[in-house]
């Protein structure tokens, strides 16, 4: 008996594929229709790839690594979590907000403005950090 062969599905590997290309696209601040004018498609196809509606080619996915400048196995790894329960690097790279913090932060030439930036979001951090733990420490009384 010979076998019936189902139209090639989308999997979920492919719409993780195509969410770190959209993440990746999106980080360089780049539009589906610069990515698709480099690739020789249209938006449309990019818009496709990226939900994971098709499947990128071998070539192709080539072709998108090497116009965003990362190796072709980004889109492979799995996301690296930080190990304290924080969101992964992925997930980072999907907000809008930390990406535009990284356009902005890039876009500072001066080494020591840079790390007085640095400087303040750590402490930033470290602040609503220790807030939020004293916050949970008072409701938990």
């Amino acid at each position: 008996m010979t076998p019936i062969h189902a139209p090639k599905l989308a999997t979920s590997g492919d719409r993780s594929i195509g969410s770190r290309i959209a993440a990746y696209r999106t980080a360089q601040g780049l539009s589906q229709t610069a990515l698709g004018q480099a690739l020789g498609v249209t938006f449309q196809q990019v818009q496709k790839y990226e939900k994971g509606r098709n499947r990128v080619g071998a070539a192709r996915l080539q072709a998108i690594a090497d116009f965003l400048g990362v190796p072709v196995s980004t889109f492979f790894d799995a996301p690296a979590e930080i190990g304290d329960g924080r969101e992964s690097i992925q997930q980072l790279l999907q907000d809008s907000e930390v990406m535009d913090l990284i356009r902005t932060f890039a876009g500072i030439s001066d080494k020591a403005t840079r790390q007085g930036v640095l400087a303040i979001v750590k402490s930033a951090a470290t602040l609503d950090a220790e807030f939020s733990k004293r916050v949970d420490s008072a409701i938990g009384d």
